[in-house]
């Protein structure tokens, strides 16, 4: 079954932009730096929850100024 997440991303101060071109990680639909709690939110659909948490890996550890991650994965994957 099809897997929607929205990863909430905390950075360093001055460093969301790194987040923000994880977007070309397969698996990343939306990439986007924000004003708030967290700096960045990332969208991501897999066919899994194993290929998700490849993909939160990957882009965690390609982007070393990440303090600190939330995932929150969608109930309800509406159909296209």
């Amino acid at each position: 079954m099809p897997v929607r997440a929205f990863v909430l991303v905390q950075t360093k101060p001055g460093t969301s932009e790194e987040i923000v071109k994880a977007r070309h990680i397969r698996g990343v639909k939306m990439a986007n730096s924000v004003f708030g709690r967290f700096d960045a939110v990332v969208v991501i659909e897999t066919k899994n929850l194993e290929e998700l948490s490849k993909i939160i890996y990957e882009m965690v550890e390609k982007t070393p100024n990440v303090v600190k991650t939330e995932t929150l994965i969608s109930l309800f994957y509406p159909p296209e």
